[in-house]
């Protein structure tokens, strides 16, 4: 982070202030795709590089997911594309706007790193207000924040709305996708014919939509959005046993994420929460604790602060309470009868326990598999 300390003295005392991104932005040959977002940019980058590829091109991913493209600048060709996720952490200094620009949404998140939640929005909001400024920028026009970004983001902006209509983007109606541009809207597919499930994939996809709309043959978009199964860690089909699924949503790492992951089914679920806070309070995942969890297994240093949560909303429902995380996967399956879904959804950070939320993700599943 810039303002720590021996970084911030370093700066002080002359050092340039750099990054790998920032570097990459400097010599990459060919166009740069880039979303960023409090929840749902790895899916929606990802969605994006799918697309591309079905429509031909040549597709390098990286940024905060994939590998370092620093190194392979110089094998690519200008007809390329790069496409990144990048984080705020990578965008608090970037000094260059990417060609296309996505900001998925824009919630509190990552408050124990950032001094306040404006220094975290305007990170954010450093994606599409450098030179050269982006020549496509997509906003989530049902997010606040998002959608005040449109007063400064330039004529080549472009909206995704789950809700209403848009004149220039990607829009849901009556349960069909449509993508927009001034004003005239073409039906592009059925929001249920979207392999992975949930509300908020669907608004990936509208985002991704949003970016790609005339710049790529409509049945790309359609073909991925009908066939790509989703990126691991992102509730993830682990198995099914007895009639029981099992779901790994390890990278929910923040409160939306996983409010999002529990609105994602169409009964309620057997939730495994928890883990090292963020600094963002679970007041709202109460509501949803409520509304669309069956039984509350909660492990972790967090657990004491969703349970009450939960309590204050009115959660009435078990809660198993397990310091040991296998003991907290194990409680969760022992909760389940046929036709339940068990998922681990922590709105948390993995650091108490684990290195990264991958880690977690991946015990987990080997704990599932291993049930019998």
């Amino acid at each position: 982070m810039p303002h720590e300390p021996g970084i911030a003295e370093a700066v002080k005392r002359g050092a340039r202030l750099t990054s790998e991104m920032e570097a990459f932005f400097e010599v990459c040959p060919c166009p740069i795709a880039a979303v960023t977002g409090s929840d749902g940019k790895t899916t929606t980058t990802t969605v994006i590089s799918e697309i591309l590829k079905a429509d031909g091109r040549t597709v390098h991913v990286g940024g905060n997911i994939g590998t370092p493209l620093l190194d392979r600048a110089d094998g690519m060709k200008p007809e390329d594309i790069a496409v990144l996720e990048l984080s705020s952490f990578q965008l608090m200094t970037m000094k260059k706007s990417p060609d296309y620009a996505l900001v998925t949404n824009v919630a509190p998140n990552h408050l124990d790193k950032h001094k306040s939640m404006e220094e975290y929005v305007d990170a954010k909001r450093n994606i599409f207000q450098n030179l050269p400024h982006p020549k496509i920028v997509v906003l989530n026009a049902d997010n606040g924040i998002t959608r005040s970004f449109g007063k400064t983001a330039g004529e080549g902006v472009r909206y995704f709305s789950r809700r209403d209509t848009v004149e220039n983007g990607a829009f849901c109606e009556n349960g069909a996708i449509y993508a927009s541009l001034g004003g005239r809207a073409e039906k592009i597919m059925d929001a249920g014919d979207i392999f992975i499930p949930g509300e908020h994939n669907v608004e990936n996809y509208l985002g991704a939509f949003a970016l790609l709309y005339g710049l790529v043959k409509n049945e790309s978009m359609v073909g991925t959005a009908r066939t790509f199964r989703g990126v691991e860690h992102r509730i993830e089909l682990v198995r099914e046993l007895r009639g029981v699924r099992y779901y790994n949503d390890s990278i929910a790492s923040s409160p939306s994420r996983t409010r999002a992951g529990l609105r994602s089914f169409d009964r309620k679920v057997i939730l495994i929460a928890g883990g090292k806070d963020k600094g963002v309070p679970f007041d709202t995942l109460g509501e949803d604790i409520k509304e669309h969890v069956k039984t509350l297994v909660l492990t972790g240093l967090t657990a004491e602060k969703i349970e009450k949560a939960a309590l204050d909303a009115g959660y009435a429902g078990p809660i198993l309470k397990k310091d040991d995380f296998r003991e907290a996967v194990l409680a969760a399956s022992g909760a389940a009868s046929e036709g339940d879904v068990v998922i681990l959804s922590p709105a948390c950070t993995s650091f108490d326990r684990f290195k990264n939320f991958a880690e977690r993700g991946n015990y987990f599943k080997e704990i599932v598999m291993g049930l019998e």
